[in-house]
């Protein structure tokens, strides 16, 4: 039987079913008789240990409010964002590490607005995503991908209110109706089948196996350009995907290092290629060593992995024997990827489509919940086997953000379903901008909030957009994602009620602007203050007692300059240590029945939203002393919201 066929009948026998993953829950053998991914009754085992004959239970199930399932950046921000709402939920990643693309098994930039024009000056996304890109620069220094694995795992790992289960595909959803009851999963390492029960669940896992499974509609391919009105897009609709790479990493020796290609390696020149596909160094590897499909690029993914394989090294046999680099003598490769990058393959439909007229007229949305800035990046979708075409075809740049709508985040047909990351309710070519993994961590940290609301309104994603969509924004901006022209507007915020703001010192910005609901100087405004020098204070009165119970003080980690790991820095835009700017030591102090008692004192402070928690108090006026940043001589602030 032919591959293609093995897969079109749903054949599965044992030796398959690690390799698919994607089996029904029940399935026939080839004898066409029913097998259970967890039956272990024909199991001959004993244990010596007491001499005792056994069956093993490989079959457990587990209840949640939210199941998050994909563990690349998009789902863990997604799982952490719904967690801290105060739902149990778990997170299914498939893999030993988390990541996705970022991780060390693929080791992809952390990119997202990275490069507005015409000054290439970046937007950088806040909330979730930048806790850990910052804690990534305090944890690791040294920008080891293997480490950066750890500090995700360790940023997961710690909250309470969620389960991290790894080395899990979702492979099955029992529903009820249009309800995802249970999602089947196949843990491999302990060959357990789990059934994971909720109310909410997210696939976040790029292609979207249990969405599929469930009915969610979905599309692939590219949509012709009068569908959508897409100048980018081709006249007739065609099946092609942008593809997968495979990433290399190269070092210098310090001597020769002669390379002999293995026997799998494909010849490769760039002799006649396109001449934006070029060799510019030998340590970062080529996103353009690609290879994409025009028909199931799901089914074609391990055809398309060997192919990779083979032209990876090609590449480098190109390099170290054509010639051509005589300076690459003394490199040699310290890491190849086995784990393909993937950028594209099912988008599911949701009640509104993302298309490129959305993003280049920057449409605005009242239900936007996510931003985005990278170009029209639309790869080549032939990869290396279309060498006459550039690489990428980097349709345009933008000046300016555009805002991503939450009715792109959840299914069009299944009632509590969303998704978030490249597999989101959009056309092919916005997906060549938004599928950049710092866009879809914002993403996620939407439909996180999201689901945590659903749980506690007894709603579905299309009723939060229907009654509670200033809800959802506010929250977001309170845990410190940005949303282009949607201030922040908290009902319970009683520093915008101040009777008085007062700065011990100013040397740009006005103290008023911190209750103006901007976390971020736009880019034809200010919205922050900043004080002469250090030590300095702000402090606020009410003329009546308020009731507070939180602080939340947003700081400055300057958002122009990216932090992801990059070793290459140019022209300021990148930086690899933790940014100067932030607070690094500051205290908060209340007025309570006439003296100033101290709330709360951060010492070692890594992140930009800053949360000072207490017991309910009264009081008439609060004082935050600002000690000392990471090196800047003076302190910026953004946005302060006292909270009942």
């Amino acid at each position: 039987m032919k591959r293609r066929d093995f897969f079109k009948n749903g054949m599965l026998g044992a030796a398959g079913l690690g390799i698919l993953g994607a089996s029904e829950l029940e399935a026939k053998d080839k004898k066409g008789k029913k097998t259970v991914l967890s039956d272990r009754s024909k199991d001959q085992w004993t244990d010596m240990n007491g001499h005792q004959q056994k069956v093993p239970q490989r079959m457990k199930a587990k209840t949640f409010d939210v199941v998050v399932v994909g563990g690349g950046l998009a789902g863990i921000c997604a799982a952490v964002a719904s967690a801290r709402e105060g739902v149990k939920t778990a997170l299914v990643q498939d893999r030993s590490v988390l990541g996705g693309n970022a991780s060390s098994e693929i080791r992809v930039l952390v990119n997202g607005v990275n490069h507005l024009v015409p000054d290439w000056i970046p937007e950088r996304e806040t909330g979730i995503i930048e806790e850990l890109l910052l804690q990534n620069r305090f944890q690791n220094p040294q920008e080891s991908f293997p480490y950066w694995d750890h500090v995700l795992y360790d940023f997961v790992d710690r909250e309470p209110n969620l389960e991290l289960i790894l080395n899990t595909q979702a492979i099955h959803a029992e529903m009820s109706g249009n309800t995802i009851k249970t999602a089947v999963c196949w843990q491999n390492t302990t060959e357990t089948e789990l059934h994971l029960s909720a109310k909410q669940f997210i696939d976040c896992s790029g292609d979207g196996l249990l969405a599929a499974k469930a009915g969610a509609e979905y599309r692939t391919g590219r949509e012709a350009s009068h569908e959508f009105n897409e100048k980018y897009a081709p006249k007739k609709a065609d099946g092609w995907q942008m593809g997968t790479s495979i990433l290399i990493h190269g070092k210098d020796y310090g001597k020769p290092m002669p390379y002999t290609p293995p026997s799998f390696a494909i010849p490769f020149t760039l002799e006649g290629s396109h001449p934006k596909r070029k060799v510019q160094s030998y340590t970062e590897g080529y996103w353009w060593c690609e290879v994409g499909s025009e028909f199931d690029i799901i089914e074609d993914q391990e055809e398309m992995r060997k192919k990779l394989m083979g032209y990876v090294h090609g590449i480098w046999d190109y390099i170290k024997n054509s010639g051509e680099y005589p300076d690459s003598a003394n490199f040699a490769l310290d890491w190849i990827g086995s784990v393909p990058g993937k950028r594209e393959s099912r988008r599911f439909i949701g009640d509104h489509i993302l298309s490129e007229r959305d993003l280049v007229d920057h449409k605005h949305f009242e239900d936007a919940v996510a931003f985005g800035g990278w170009s029209l990046d639309e790869h080549n979708p032939g990869g290396l086997e279309n060498m006459k075409e550039p690489p990428s075809y980097f349709h345009k740049q933008f000046s300016k953000v555009y805002e991503i709508p939450f009715r792109s985040l959840y299914s069009k047909n299944i009632n509590n379903l969303m998704f978030s990351g490249r597999n989101i309710s959009q056309t092919h070519i916005a997906l060549s901008s938004t599928r950049v993994m710092a866009t879809c961590a914002l993403m996620g940290q939407a439909t996180g909030t999201a689901a945590s609301m659903c749980i506690k309104k007894k709603t579905s994603p299309r009723g939060i957009y229907q009654k509670y969509m200033n809800d959802l924004q506010d929250i977001l901006l309170m845990n410190d994602a940005f949303i282009p022209n949607r201030p922040s507007n908290l009902k319970n915020d009683q520093f915008k009620k101040a009777n008085k703001i007062i700065a011990s010192s100013t040397a740009s910005g006005d103290v008023e602007l911190l209750k103006d609901g901007w976390s971020r100087d736009l880019q034809k405004s200010t919205n922050h203050w900043m004080s002469k020098g250090l030590p300095a204070e702000v402090q606020c009165e009410w003329d009546e007692a308020v009731d507070l119970s939180s602080v939340i003080i947003k700081c400055d980690t300057n958002v122009k300059v990216n932090i992801m790991m990059r070793h290459v820095y140019k022209n300021k835009i990148y930086t690899d240590k933790v940014p100067p700017e932030m607070l690094k030591s500051l205290s908060l102090e209340a007025r309570v029945n006439g003296k100033w008692v101290e709330l709360g004192d951060v010492d070692n402070n890594q992140t930009r939203r800053i949360c000072f928690e207490f017991d309910q108090i009264k009081t008439t006026g609060l004082r935050i002393k600002l000690k000392e940043t990471y090196g800047a001589v003076a302190a910026k602030l953004f946005e302060i919201n006292a909270l009942s």
